[in-house]
């Protein structure tokens, strides 16, 4: 059971363009937001879209990955977890951050998809 805790999957569609930052340790570090749709039917029977989006962080060769072969618009797959962190804005506020942390991307859609 301890492969279930703190798992996460998301199929959708990337927002931007993935940020990629070379850090001064060699590693790669990869991050894009991630529109995920859920459709449903309202009380009048039209169908309605909601729209939720996550951040998505990836390291070393995931990162490297995503930035060969991930666009803005793609969709993708995902399979990670879920990362809290906080830190303090230049005004003194404390603000928190959930994203998503993967350990594995696939790429969905057709290889013409741009």
């Amino acid at each position: 059971m301890t492969t279930i805790r703190n798992h996460v999957q998301l199929i959708g569609n990337v927002g931007q363009e993935p940020t990629i930052t070379n850090l001064e340790s060699g590693k790669k570090v990869a991050r894009f937001s991630l529109a995920t749709n859920e459709y449903y039917k309202d009380s009048k029977g039209e169908k309605q879209t909601d729209t939720n989006w996550h951040t998505v962080v990836a390291w070393g060769k995931t990162a490297e990955i995503v930035e060969k072969f991930v666009e803005k618009g793609k969709e993708v797959g995902i399979t990670g977890k879920l990362k809290t962190r906080t830190y303090t804005t230049d005004d003194g506020n404390q603000r928190y951050v959930t994203e998503v942390v993967a350990d594995e991307i696939l790429l969905l859609g057709s290889k013409n998809d741009k």
